[in-house]
């Protein structure tokens, strides 16, 4: 089994759009993202494996959860795409890519694309993606290669307000 969780960034400053991949994690938003990757530790859900899009907010909240899980920082791997490049296929060509011995794959990003990632991967998902939101999706293949969309088991999926 692979599994996939999707993230969207953590709350972000407001504003600043004209600098919009520089802008920065909210307190309120470390926070959020300390305690969703605290509660998936808590549920024994860590990754093997972080790809995160390089704007500030999204690679913030992708070492925030690789602190909590004592993953490396140095191996987060920046994929620029994801700050708003990406089609869904490209995705999944990307995902492809993942190293077989890796089985649990987190992928940080922004909305809108990582709700229709979420939406497109899933068989089942059709909810919200707040900032913060995590969408865990197995699928039932031993290689990254023979992921499909709409192929995903929709596991679970937490945002800060469910933890409240």
């Amino acid at each position: 089994m692979k599994r996939l969780i999707i993230v969207r960034h953590a709350k972000a400053e407001q504003g600043g759009y004209d600098r919009d991949f520089h802008r920065k994690l909210s307190e309120n938003g470390k926070d959020d993202a300390r305690n969703i990757a605290s509660e998936l530790k808590k549920r024994e859900i860590s990754p093997d494996y972080i790809i995160s899009s390089p704007a500030d907010r999204a690679l913030t909240t992708a070492r925030i959860f690789a602190e909590v899980f004592g993953f490396s920082r140095q191996d987060i791997l920046e994929m620029k795409g994801l700050y708003f490049d990406f089609t869904t296929l490209e995705f999944v060509e990307m995902i492809h890519d993942v190293p077989d011995r890796c089985d649990t794959l987190f992928v940080f990003g922004h909305n809108p694309f990582i709700y229709f990632v979420a939406e497109n991967m899933s068989q089942s998902f059709n909810g919200d993606m707040p900032t913060c939101s995590t969408v865990v999706l197995d699928f039932n293949v031993t290689s990254w290669k023979k992921i499909e969309p709409r192929k995903g088991h929709l596991f679970l999926h937490l945002y800060p307000k469910l933890l409240t």
